[in-house]
């Protein structure tokens, strides 16, 4: 087992004139559970089809499970598993027409693909027919079916790109109880997500904003570090009108205020300023002080707002 299990150095992919990742460093550990966040655009799936053997760096330092391009793109390939939030699985074949034609490219032996098939299927408590077509499937069913072909070829290090994404709280529940069993086996699992509480489940997460790398840390660290000074819920206790909004949003007394459903969370530039304040907000609000989520962390990080 290698003791890095990605390492990435300087990454830099453009495409023609436009820069899609630029000179991003970070490296993950086997059996950790990585998060990848940022916006649309931000870089992560350019990324991941660099560290898929999918794409080729146009510089920079790339190395997956202790290989890396000038081993060859099949080398690198040979090491991960990919579950697309898309495209995984044909739902016109059967999931057992799927699972044999994955296991032809990657020529795996039949008597080991069947074993392999067996044991991933008891881990995902998969109990349906193999001739089940897969557009019958419910899709929580479908996501752990599809997680099984990532899986097949026993891969060091599998990438989920947003695996859950519309299916059940229910089965994404289900799906990040494998994804940390997993990680639990010594697999390294890098995973894409738009659910924070899902985020919240990572060892570490890096943060992306415009093709460069702007946080890497454990959620409750990030959490420390974007918010060194208090937060406070704001619960208004009658409806604000536009201006009492942009009031509060405005005052500088406050480094970062963001509505969170009827609500509002609050970040004070100095902690010594609460008192100062506290009784100009007491009369239209109920307030408490709270942890910062990591829904405030990505927004103050990734969407520049501060």
């Amino acid at each position: 087992m290698n003791v890095v299990a990605v390492e990435v150095r300087d990454l830099v992919v453009r495409f023609g004139d436009f820069t899609a990742v630029d000179r991003i460093s970070f490296s993950v550990r086997p059996g950790e559970v990585f998060g990848f966040l940022g916006a649309n655009g931000a870089g992560k799936t350019t990324t991941i089809r660099v560290l898929c053997g999918l794409l080729r760096p146009t510089s920079g330092f790339v190395r997956v499970a202790g290989v890396g391009f000038e081993d060859g793109r099949r080398a690198i390939k040979s090491k991960v598993g990919y579950m697309s939030q898309r495209f995984t699985l044909y739902n016109d074949l059967t999931v057992g027409e799927n699972l044999d034609f994955i296991a032809s490219l990657h020529k795996l032996d039949r008597s080991v693909y069947l074993e392999r098939r067996r044991s991933l299927f008891e881990f995902i408590s998969f109990d349906r027919p193999v001739d089940t077509p897969v557009q019958d499937l419910p899709g929580g069913i479908k996501q752990q079916v599809s997680l099984a072909a990532a899986l097949l070829h026993d891969p060091e290090i599998v990438f989920l790109d947003e695996p859950t994404a519309g299916v059940t709280p229910a089965a994404r529940d289900l799906f990040w109880r494998l994804i940390r069993r997993i990680a639990e086996r010594g697999m390294t699992v890098f995973v894409t997500t738009h659910y924070m509480d899902e985020a919240e489940q990572c060892g570490r997460i890096a943060l992306m904003r415009e093709g460069r790398l702007v946080a890497t840390d454990s959620p409750d660290r990030l959490k420390d570090t974007m918010f060194p000074t208090p937060v406070f819920e704001f619960n208004p206790k009658e409806p604000l009108s536009y201006a009492e909004i942009a009031s509060l949003e405005a005052h500088e007394a406050f480094s970062f205020v963001e509505p969170y459903g009827l609500r509002f969370h609050a970040a004070l530039h100095r902690a010594e300023d609460w008192e100062r304040v506290r009784r100009e907000f007491e009369k239209r609000f109920r307030i408490r002080q709270i942890r910062p989520s990591l829904e405030d962390v990505f927004i103050r990080a990734v969407e520049r707002r501060s």
